[in-house]
């Protein structure tokens, strides 16, 4: 699998502006999560004339697989944001089929998350990559 840097200008700033690590203690490495989605026509891209997952319609559920992954790990008020997405999409997925998607929690630096994925479709791989998350507190003054 291609790595990506795992370091993010943008989330080494906000790491810097932030106070403190306030997650909850059962937030760690090692935190899985996996979604299955059908592929339907509204996720082809319009400008090709055969139906076939889309580049950001695969990234938009990758990161909503690894937002739901950490949620429940965080504290009331808090939620995360996505900062990197680096991903390959190496094979097509056509409508009316299905994909699944995992994500692993593999470092936590402060209030940065970065997870490994995997998004397959009957056996075959379709990406793999890394992707990053920030915690933050949107209603925190």
């Amino acid at each position: 699998m291609r790595r990506c840097p795992t370091r993010s200008r943008i989330g080494d700033k906000m790491a810097a502006s932030s106070l403190h690590r306030s997650m909850k203690n059962t937030l760690t490495t090692g935190i899985r999560g996996e979604s299955h989605h059908l592929v339907d026509e509204s996720m082809s891209p319009p400008h090709l004339p055969s139906k076939v997952l889309s580049t950001p319609s695969m990234i938009g559920l990758i990161e909503d697989t690894c937002l739901w992954a950490v949620q429940g790990h965080l504290d009331e008020g808090e939620t995360t944001v996505g900062i990197h997405v680096c991903v390959s999409h190496s094979a097509s997925v056509s409508a009316g089929e299905t994909i699944d998607i995992v994500c692993e929690l593999t470092d936590i630096d402060r209030r940065r998350l970065v997870f490994d994925t995997k998004v397959t479709s009957g056996g075959k791989v379709v990406s793999e990559g890394t992707h990053q998350r920030f915690v933050v507190r949107p209603n925190a003054s």
